[in-house]
């Protein structure tokens, strides 16, 4: 029971409360809310006064650690924790200004409901309410309290959206959007977009000289030494003798010794590379210092059977030779990808602007057969098509034409040819479903206009001088 009522606030009735209908600012990144004042007082909703001593309390209640808010005092955490005073405290103001009341015989008959206190017989047990709130630590009074503010609250919610029943007609709405049947043509645009095997000589060079900086690639000298028990300490096994020389070689890196002096010092033998650039074909030792290259210029690195040093010397960028086989693959493939990202936009617009006609969708290539058709028969399910795609589908009506995408990122232009669908029945289980959805949908509608009025009627004022004392007390 004490856990269901400390976890309303994350519950869906209270969610919809705070996240939907009463908070209506965000401290940060709104100066003009804010202002000094009494020092006693931390907040202000209209003429209500949220005192120092309120926002203690329910930092203390909160159960968070003190070092948990010291380690995000700059993340808003007190910010955050305000936010929901606030917000609580404008639910009080609503229950009292609409006059809602939880009578003692109701909250009584609560409890007794309650199955936590309901021994084997499934009856209320005295006993068995008593040793939970012996076991929880906390007062009969303490827990009414809170057992009261939240059955106020689910009042609240009962109040701004009960009672609602929406009519057939929006239920048969929702019934006919989501099991419509859409006849669908569609077409899979890599069968048009340019080949990367296309693209001219011209047009490569033209792309190299636009996007030279891009395209550069970092080439790294470094040198490195793999350190073994063998060329270390001269034994065949790890021994303690080696893990030795390891922590002396990793403080000597610690306190910044380059990999000449180490190796001097250790007597070790090491390699030097000039102007690498990784490819897949390639040593993982090389990759894995490639990829760190921009980290610590000098690390020590355990491989498991071998301790890895190294030392990055220099980086350049540099354009790669035209000869450079994978440089102009690459070249390609940006060619390729920005190709159809152009023509997907330039699509998107026509349609947009509703230019794009039927001839222009039948033209796009020359083999007829590329265009397929296919019957979509809920938005619910569909294999073909992504579930965001289908989304966009059914809200779109007849000859309309769409983008739609595949799970493997493949983009086909799409035309509504047809859309089949049928009234709800009401001697169905269907109706039952549907007409729930349409209450949701009615019951948000009403929680975003309850939202505006709640915005106009409570303004809320901080007092940043004294939030900020707050802040510097767990600083």
């Amino acid at each position: 029971m004490l856990n269901r009522l400390r976890s309303f606030s994350k519950g869906k009735l209270a969610t919809i409360l705070v996240a939907i209908i009463i908070v209506p600012f965000v401290f940060w990144g709104m100066g003009s809310v804010f202002s000094g004042g009494n020092i006693n007082s931390v907040a202000k909703i209209n003429s209500f006064n949220i005192s120092t001593k309120d926002f203690v309390n329910y930092i203390n209640n909160s159960k968070i650690n003190s070092d948990i808010i010291k380690e995000n005092i700059n993340n808003n955490i007190l910010e955050e924790l305000l936010t929901e005073l606030v917000s609580n405290s404008i639910i009080d103001l609503e229950i009292k200004d609409l006059n809602i009341l939880i009578s003692d015989k109701t909250l009584a008959e609560s409890i007794k409901k309650d199955k936590s206190f309901h021994d084997e017989k499934n009856k209320f047990s005295r006993l068995k309410y008593e040793k939970f709130l012996l076991e929880n630590n906390i007062s009969v009074t303490d827990f009414e309290i809170r057992l009261k503010k939240n059955e106020l609250k689910k009042e609240l919610f009962k109040y701004i959206s009960g009672g609602i029943k929406s009519p057939y007609f929006i239920a048969n709405k929702l019934f006919r959007n989501q099991t419509k049947e859409i006849e669908l043509s569609y077409l899979n645009l890599n069968e048009v977009y340019k080949k990367k095997d296309e693209f001219t000589n011209d047009e490569i060079e033209t792309f190299i000289k636009e996007n030279e900086e891009k395209l550069k690639r970092e080439l790294i000298d470094f040198t490195y030494v793999k350190i073994t028990p063998q060329n270390l300490v001269q034994e065949k096994e790890f021994s303690e003798n080696f893990f030795s020389k390891i922590d002396e070689l990793e403080n000597q890196v610690l306190n910044g010794y380059s990999i000449k002096e180490i190796s001097s010092n250790f007597n070790l033998k090491v390699s030097n590379i000039k102007d690498f650039k990784y490819t897949n074909n390639q040593d993982l030792i090389f990759k894995e210092i490639y990829q760190k290259r921009n980290q610590n210029k000098i690390q020590i690195v355990d491989k498991n059977d071998f301790y890895l040093l190294y030392e990055i010397e220099s980086i350049k960028k540099v354009l790669p030779e035209k000869s450079d086989f994978d440089f102009i693959e690459s070249v390609k493939n940006n060619l390729f990808e920005k190709n159809k990202y152009d023509y997907n936009s330039d699509l998107l617009l026509k349609i947009q602007n509703k230019i794009f006609k039927n001839y222009d969708f039948i033209g796009l290539v020359n083999n007829k057969n590329l265009i397929k058709k296919i019957k979509i028969n809920s938005i619910k399910k569909n294999d073909l098509f992504t579930s965001d795609s289908i989304k966009l589908l059914y809200s779109l009506p007849e000859n309309n034409f769409l983008l739609m995408s595949d799970k493997d990122n493949n983009i086909y232009l799409s035309k509504i040819e047809n859309v089949l669908s049928n009234n709800l029945s009401k001697n169905t289980n269907d109706l039952s479903n549907y007409t729930q959805q349409a209450n949701i949908q009615i019951r948000n509608d009403l929680s975003s206009s309850y939202n505006f009025l709640v915005n106009d009627k409570y303004k809320i004022k901080i007092n940043q001088n004294t939030l900020e004392r707050f802040k510097n007390n767990f600083r």
